[in-house]
């Protein structure tokens, strides 16, 4: 074919007939200077970092979204399914991944369980760590989230980070906020990346301790603004990465959606496309080619390098995805799940006062954008020795029910979800996945969360008398069917709750998702109860 072709590494642009055979780029013959005549054809986009799981798509159908925007790859931490199905879960994606022309690296997960203080499905140990690290089909030890084993020297997490290096595999890291000599230490343990900085500082700090940083923007956390411009100072130590990003916002754009933000702002293309084909690649030596002689031909054309729209998406020599319609085919996947609990009554939420007089309770603020929640004092809304919900000052009550034993549901309060009236629901609760559920009052909640037990994993709100789900039948987390027609109905569901529950949230269901996620500060929801995620620790709910 003759195009423009992008060399990133020598930044030139060369019209040139591109010669394929194989699934391999044969021969690149240069024929003149860059011609604005022809289209573009430059390397695929790699998200660095992302849980396929949080799409709630498997991998086959989560392909056929991406190929759309110019990805042609992923690092994959298949921590979520790990948490529910341990091995087996890996497994699942590993050989469904494999159905459709795309190119995964999954990781081995470090941190299954991820902590001691709430009750996960499974638990990969160190030995497993390194049968999966010993796979061709395992890339590198996925994200080290629990940084204050590494920095105690815990046997088990130093055990597992051995294996990655027996194996000689890249090592992800994971220490929102961590800096000094703590970041330091978590560092010279081999930990080579971290997608959880919040501030330029930060980041900054642990490039200076030999850590590439990844710019995460997905649809709950969202850091692009705070970190970009550390790619014109630092352009071959940044990956862009969306983390964890909900279907809806998949069919509307992927890295492709960075890169552009960052074209708008002003910063060099050159830097920009290492971020964000590149890098990757390279750091993870991955099978993805670059749009070199012998490569493999994975690659995209686009306009032009200014508007930068994807017109077609090449993976190994085969066309996967032409003028935004994916040729990736639409195809079902087996249902492994573990789904015990039993169906909850309005009882089992209610919320009591063992002091029986007015009392100030810790309530979880969630923020827009962010994993992190603030920990506030209010004084609690009772009748007699009960605490009730107060919508009317954005007070409602947060409950995470165990989902692999039958157990009384662990209850308490939290701030900016916003709701009106009655209750959202989720089996997607990072990282345990039990089913977390946020409400206005304890009749909406147990018929959300019932929704949720019936169907074996879901998403869900109820209000206005309206009952609405989505089904996620393979580990309560994710489904096999089609990935346009599940972001569809997503839209409606989170518009439902937007505009007649009346939530404040730009992501409701992704913020709730993280609303048990101990690792992240400051205060936390497990199925065991209130979490102090800063000293690592369980708190009363009242003072």
């Amino acid at each position: 074919m003759k195009i423009n072709v992008v060399n990133i590494f020598e930044k030139t642009i060369s019209q040139a007939e591109l010669h394929i055979a194989d699934g391999f780029i044969k021969e690149i013959n240069i024929t003149g200077p860059e011609n604005p005549l022809l289209h573009y054809a430059m390397p695929g986009f790699t998200d660095a970092h992302v849980h396929i799981e949080s799409s709630m798509l498997t991998p086959a159908q989560f392909a056929r979204l991406a190929v759309v925007h110019g990805t042609v790859s992923t690092v994959s931490d298949p921590h979520e399914i790990g948490n529910v199905l341990g091995m087996e879960g890996v497994e699942f994606m590993i050989n469904d991944g494999k159905r459709v022309p795309f190119k995964f690296c999954l990781g081995a997960p470090s941190c299954v369980p991820a902590t001691i203080f709430e009750t996960a499905g499974a638990v990969i140990n160190a030995e497993q760590v390194g049968q999966l690290l010993a796979s061709g089909d395992i890339g590198y030890l996925a994200e080290v989230m629990n940084f204050p084993g590494v920095i105690n020297e815990d046997p088990d997490m130093i055990a597992k980070i051995k294996w990655a290096k027996h194996y000689n595999k890249v090592i992800d890291g994971h220490a929102p906020g961590l800096r000094g000599e703590a970041a330091k230490k978590y560092a010279s343990h081999g930990i080579s990346t971290d997608h959880e900085c919040f501030t330029y500082d930060e980041a900054k700090e642990k490039i200076g301790y030999g850590v590439k940083i990844l710019i995460r923007e997905g649809s709950a956390a969202r850091n692009f603004d705070a970190l970009i411009p550390l790619i014109a100072e630092f352009p071959e130590k940044i990956m862009f990465c969306s983390d964890d990003k909900h279907p809806d916002s998949l069919v509307a754009g992927h890295i492709n959606v960075l890169v552009k933000r960052a074209l708008a702002l002003g910063y060099d293309i050159w830097d920009i496309l290492l971020a964000a084909c590149v890098n990757p690649v390279l750091h993870y030596s991955l099978p993805v080619g670059l749009l070199r002689k012998g490569d493999p031909a994975d690659f995209i054309i686009v306009d032009n390098l200014h508007a930068l729209n994807v017109l077609e998406t090449w993976i190994d020599g085969a066309l996967v995805a032409k003028d935004t319609v994916s040729l990736i085919p639409d195809l079902r996947s087996a249902h492994p799940n573990q789904f015990v609990c039993e169906p909850k009554t309005p009882l089992d939420f209610i919320c009591k006062n063992e002091k029986k007089s007015e009392t100030q309770i810790r309530v979880i603020e969630a923020l827009e954008g962010q994993l992190i929640t603030n920990e506030i004092m209010t004084h609690a809304k009772q009748e007699g020795d009960v605490i009730l919900a107060d919508p009317d000052h954005d007070i409602l009550k947060i409950t995470v029910i165990n989902r692999y034993e039958n157990t009384h549901p662990a209850v308490a309060f939290i701030k900016n979800f916003g709701l009106k009236r009655g209750a959202i629901a989720s089996s997607v609760g990072h990282d345990s996945h039990n089913i977390i559920c946020v409400g206005c009052d304890d009749e909406s909640i147990a018929i959300a969360v019932n929704m949720i037990i019936e169907a074996k994993g879901g998403i869900s709100a109820v209000g206005n008398e309206k009952r609405h789900l989505i089904p996620l039948p393979i580990a309560g987390i994710m489904t096999d069917m089609d990935g346009y027609a599940v972001a569809a109905s997503y839209t409606s569901l989170d518009n439902f709750v937007k505009e007649e529950l009346q939530s404040a949230l730009q992501s409701p269901f992704m913020t709730l998702s993280f609303m048990a996620l101990l690792v992240i500060p400051s205060l936390k929801l497990s199925d065991k109860g209130l979490f102090d995620g800063v000293n690592f620790r369980f708190v009363s709910l009242s003072l």
